[in-house]
């Protein structure tokens, strides 16, 4: 796995298709994901430092983590099918246990990582298949 860091955020208010732009840390490949309106916001206020007057969803999904004493080890985007990216939480708990992996969708998984200072891996294949698509 590789570990990417959050490069840029673009917001096009004007359109449903919002970009983000994952890029390897210590390292020149990146890639984009196209995500929601919604997502997109929430990621870029977290960054911003922006907090809303009340929990949106991303903030709901980090106070529950929180609250059931738990932590988000780290979000890898685990694949990449007909274009489509995928995926998963890895999630511990605090008093040791079995770890816990949970599907996501990268963009709400992102923006977890994003409300949780959570690591953002990438496993080698998709980060491969992607810089070739793009060639």
């Amino acid at each position: 796995m590789i570990e990417v860091l959050l490069s840029k955020i673009v917001i096009r208010e004007t359109s449903d298709h919002q970009r983000i732009v994952l890029r390897e840390k210590g390292g020149a490949r990146q890639f984009p994901i196209v995500i929601g309106i919604y997502e997109a916001m929430a990621i870029d206020r977290k960054v911003r430092d922006r907090p809303s007057p009340r929990p949106m969803t991303h903030d709901l999904m980090a106070g529950i983590v929180t609250a059931i004493g738990a932590r988000l080890v780290r979000v890898v985007i685990s694949d990449l099918r007909q274009n489509t990216f995928y995926a998963r939480l890895d999630l511990a708990h605090e008093e040791g246990g079995a770890p816990v992996e949970v599907d996501a969708r990268p963009s709400d998984a992102i923006a977890l990582a994003s409300h949780l200072d959570a690591p953002i891996f990438v496993e080698e294949a998709v980060l491969d298949a992607v810089l070739a698509s793009n060639e």
